[in-house]
């Protein structure tokens, strides 16, 4: 394939919010409750709802700094590079990478908005709706068919949930962010069709995706109080097999047909081997009688989800054994794993690496994740201007080079007359 026809479709980015991004969407008896950016004595800002510290406004967004600056979070906005919290510099960089469409998950209300969802009640859930709001209205919509919008949901209630659901839905929303495993926040875990039952419903009735990111569900991991952070970051990906096997053996899968699920940022490189084991054990273990409706777990499971991967050079070599349907790519801009502004390059190695056809290419770079989330990805914006060279044509001037974060705060002062 020719890089220059290429058409990238990021389906897991993460959008670092803006402080203002809850003026005016607040209803105003609740508007001084709404989180807020507050820099602390030590120089850093953290989001703060009703007291609470909700962590630092830009998780791991490391993108364009040198490799030696990274850390976990920058301190400030003024550090990051604008395209982290700036929708129109997200744009020009997505530009410049060839990246015609992008799904931001959130940043510091938590993936499935844990860090809003201790206080459980009506204000939390206005705050949620707002969020909404300025995510779809705002975010999204600035630059109509450039992103494909995601929302929250207030989890500690079914009947909310639904209602949210609905609430999205009827404004273009696509998917919604849910924890892996609700049962670490105190939730009913899936294979609770009580609780979990009517948001299934909802989700099948609307056609929106069950995104599972990974993160949430860290506190699956027990390992050694002394482990170092790598054993996160790396055994993350493992954690997306959990929520697999809670919503595949569960009722979820089984029992909607039209539910859909994507793993995010979990690459694939657990599904071979998970796919093998669900097979093994459900056709030996006959004692349990499973009911997979006359189907095999591995065919149950292609049927109902998507899985995404920045880098999988090893396993895109099986995409076919993981069903070639049920595979696309991530970006992750603007965290430490992104690649940017090479993406086209590196995505286009890899698979050419792994033996993929052209055809095989465009759906896993474009056309799963647009069938996937029922998104057209031409619908504004026509092929011949959506593809890697087009776009890049556009966004020749985007700065390229690594700028180091005091530099970056260097800009932002000068930018906004603030002192150095």
């Amino acid at each position: 394939m020719n890089i220059e026809d290429m058409v990238l479709v990021s389906i897991d980015d993460h959008v670092v919010e803006p402080p203002d991004m809850f003026d005016g969407r607040v209803p105003a008896k609740w508007a001084d409750l709404a989180p807020s950016v507050v820099k602390g004595e030590d120089g850093i800002e953290r989001w703060i709802y009703r007291g609470r510290p909700t962590g630092v406004s830009g998780l791991n967004a490391v993108v364009s700094w040198p490799a030696e600056e990274w850390d976990k979070n920058p301190a400030s906005f003024a550090e990051m590079r604008p395209g982290a919290y700036d929708i129109h510099d997200r744009v020009r960089d997505m530009d410049r990478n060839g990246i015609l469409a992008s799904m931001c998950f959130p940043t510091f209300t938590g993936f499935s908005a844990g860090h809003l969802t201790h206080y459980k009640d009506e204000i939390t859930v206005a705050m949620i709706e707002a969020y909404n709001d300025w995510h779809i209205d705002g975010w999204a919509a600035s630059y109509p068919g450039r992103f494909i919008p995601i929302a929250l949901v207030p989890t500690w209630d079914p009947q909310l949930m639904v209602a949210e659901i609905k609430r999205v839905a009827a404004k273009g929303c696509r998917a919604v962010t849910m924890p892996e495993q609700p049962h670490l926040e105190g939730l009913p875990s899936y294979h609770d069709l009580e609780y979990w039952g009517p948001v299934f419903q909802a989700m099948s009735d609307t056609g929106l995706v069950w995104c599972l990111h990974i993160g949430q569900g860290f506190g699956a991991i027990k390992g050694a109080p002394d482990a170092p952070i790598d054993n996160l970051i790396i055994l993350a990906c493992q954690i997306s097999a959990l929520a697999a096997q809670d919503v595949l053996w569960g009722p979820a899968m089984r029992t909607y047909p039209d539910l859909k699920f994507a793993f995010s940022e979990g690459g694939i490189g657990w599904i071979p081997f998970y796919l093998d084991r669900c097979d093994r054990h459900y056709t030996n273990q006959r004692w349990l009688r499973r009911d997979f409706g006359g189907k095999l777990p591995s065919e149950v499971f292609r049927e109902h989800t998507l899985a995404c991967y920045v880098t999988d050079p090893t396993t895109l070599k099986l995409r076919n054994e993981i069903g070639i349907d049920n595979i696309a790519w991530e970006c992750d801009y603007p965290h430490s794993d992104s690649i940017w502004p090479t993406a086209p390059e590196f995505v286009l190695n890899e698979l050419n690496g792994a033996g993929a056809t052209d055809q095989e290419i465009d759906k896993i770079t474009w056309q799963n994740a647009s069938r996937f989330f029922n998104w057209d990805p031409f619908a504004v914006i026509p092929k011949e201007k959506a593809t890697v060279g087009a776009l890049r044509a556009t966004a020749t001037d985007v700065e390229t080079a690594t700028v180091p974060r005091a530099e970056w705060a260097r800009r932002y002062a000068e930018k906004h007359g603030l002192a150095a």
